[in-house]
């Protein structure tokens, strides 16, 4: 059974006086995995003295990354606050899992959103996390109200769970993800489970290789890609898009200057966040 262990708010002085949302550290008992498991959450500004329920995005964070790396690193509190303080996006809720593998550099055992063996992170997912995320915070919990989108290994993670559970996910995203071409990943030669995972996953190979039925279940799905023209991934990136436009499945797709960096994935969040606010 699944148990909701911590849930403590940071707020610094300083995010005191500019308001806006809040920071939220949560930790939870997994019986799937049979460990604890962190996750941050991002909550709009008036939650706590509203009574209104919000859409939900999952991000996910990139390889060597956890679930504090969009607030250590990406300044998603400051993205989110300003996005939705311009009136471009809606008031949401932001959940960041964590991916982390274990020991240094957070690329060890269990790297990744995929499921390996002795350790099915897509269960605890979907079975375990989304069902705590809507039992404990004002979440609109339906496929329209839920997104799923991250940076790099986030992103291929983020486009597999909506192909694999299109029942979950209105909208998936996905910043200089791995879509195609898998094994150019660079820590996958280093991980050989971790680079099965990824493979096993090809969003570019599930797309070509999807039945008439299954392109149909694609197609309630809002698709959005974004990768960098001098990212090693681009051609992946392609790869994906040319098979959703050769299967007749709308997306997204969007290519600017720029390579495989926090950088780029900062200043592509906001794009992703108007993206998933439109269809809510």
């Amino acid at each position: 059974m699944y148990t909701l262990i911590s849930k403590h708010i940071l707020d610094s002085f300083f995010g005191k006086l500019i308001g806006g949302g809040k920071m939220c550290r949560c930790t939870m008992h997994s019986d799937i995995l049979g460990k604890d498991k962190n996750f941050m959450v991002y909550l709009p500004q008036d939650y706590e003295s509203g009574t209104d329920s919000y859409p939900v995005l999952y991000l996910f964070h990139q390889a060597g990354g956890s679930c504090e790396t969009w607030r250590e690193t990406g300044r998603i509190k400051e993205i989110a606050d300003e996005a939705i303080r311009s009136g471009m996006v809606k008031p949401l809720i932001i959940v960041m899992p964590d991916g982390a593998g274990e020991g240094e550099y957070n690329l060890g055992k269990n790297l990744g959103f995929f499921s390996l063996p002795g350790y099915d992170y897509e269960k605890y997912f979907h079975e375990e996390l989304i069902p705590l995320v809507d039992s404990t915070f004002r979440t609109v919990a339906d496929k329209t109200h839920r997104a799923v989108a991250g940076p790099s290994m986030g992103g291929e993670a983020a486009v597999a769970y909506a192909q694999k559970y299109s029942s979950f996910y209105g909208t998936a995203a996905a910043i200089s993800g791995i879509l195609g071409r898998p094994e150019q990943s660079r820590i996958s030669n280093s991980d050989p489970e971790y680079g099965k995972a990824l493979i096993a996953n090809n969003p570019a190979l599930f797309v070509q290789n999807a039945s008439p039925d299954i392109v149909e279940t694609l197609k309630t799905v809002r698709w959005y890609a974004d990768c960098g023209d001098n990212d090693f991934f681009y051609q992946g990136n392609v790869d994906f898009f040319l098979a959703m436009r050769d299967k007749g499945i709308p997306m997204d797709f969007r290519m600017r200057g720029g390579v495989h960096s926090w950088f780029y994935w900062i200043t592509g969040l906001t794009p992703v966040l108007v993206f998933f606010s439109a269809s809510v």
